[in-house]
């Protein structure tokens, strides 16, 4: 990985400002696709640019989303709850997906065509992206690692125009299980193009190799390497 860049970059949404992480490889010169990484509760971190590495080698330009605020970098769970709560399903959350977005395609640093862009986020991440999506933005692909389902405006899924993944686990007790047909059904009457995996033996955070709560949040290697690579085919399916 010793191509890859890695640059702070500033922007903002509603006046709020905000700083997330431009991800790429140096000396790219034709456009590549790009994503949007919209990153567990913690936010932007250093574990969040560890796993959009292995992402922007496989070709792609990725902004990972700031979603609190310049000042808001949590390090415990306790904070990142407070953070999460005062943006979920709050106008912040949609405007500040958007934003990165706009800024992705925007940026100079590392040319993206902007009619492949798609948008890709873990647990709360999760959450944001298919929020994005219910607002109509124009994504090419909206993909949830193990995020909530639940909305709170489910008229939004009529706007997707994007091909949506979920990818799910099975045994995940902070997704409640019913969760999943009501998101189904909400699919199916927009005529979304969507699809729902859901991994036998995997819990919560099984993408993430620092979660280790038994039961609830745990890494599966062997999830993981099927969920991201579920990921790639889509893009590759979607991208022009």
């Amino acid at each position: 990985m010793s191509n890859i860049e890695v640059k702070s970059i500033d922007y903002q949404a509603q006046g709020d400002a905000l700083q997330g992480r431009l991800v790429y490889q140096r000396g790219q010169q034709a456009k590549q696709p790009g994503l949007v990484m919209a990153p567990n509760w913690m936010g932007v971190s250093d574990n969040a640019v560890e796993l959009v590495k292995q992402v922007v080698e496989q070709g792609y330009v990725v902004l990972i989303a700031d979603l609190y605020g310049t000042d808001v970098r949590p390090t415990n769970g306790e904070q990142a709850g407070a953070a999460m709560m005062a943006v979920k399903d709050q106008p912040q959350e949609r405007a500040r997906m958007q934003a990165a977005l706009d800024t992705l395609i925007a940026q100079t640093d590392a040319p993206v065509d902007p009619q492949n862009v798609a948008a890709f986020g873990f647990c709360f991440g999760g959450h944001c992206v298919l929020e994005l999506a219910r607002s109509g933005a124009a994504l090419k692909a909206a993909l949830s690692f193990h995020g909530s389902l639940d909305t709170t405006d489910p008229d939004g899924a009529k706007n997707i125009s994007a091909s949506v993944l979920v990818l799910d686990g099975a045994e995940d007790p902070l997704v409640p299980r019913e969760q999943l047909p009501a998101f189904a059904a909400e699919m199916t009457a927009a005529g979304v193009d969507w699809q729902l995996l859901s991994f036998g033996g995997a819990v919560h955070s099984f993408t993430d190799p620092h979660a280790n709560v038994a039961g609830v949040s745990m890494y599966h290697p062997k999830v993981s390497q099927r969920a991201f690579q579920a990921m790639y085919t889509l893009l590759d399916e979607v991208m022009s």
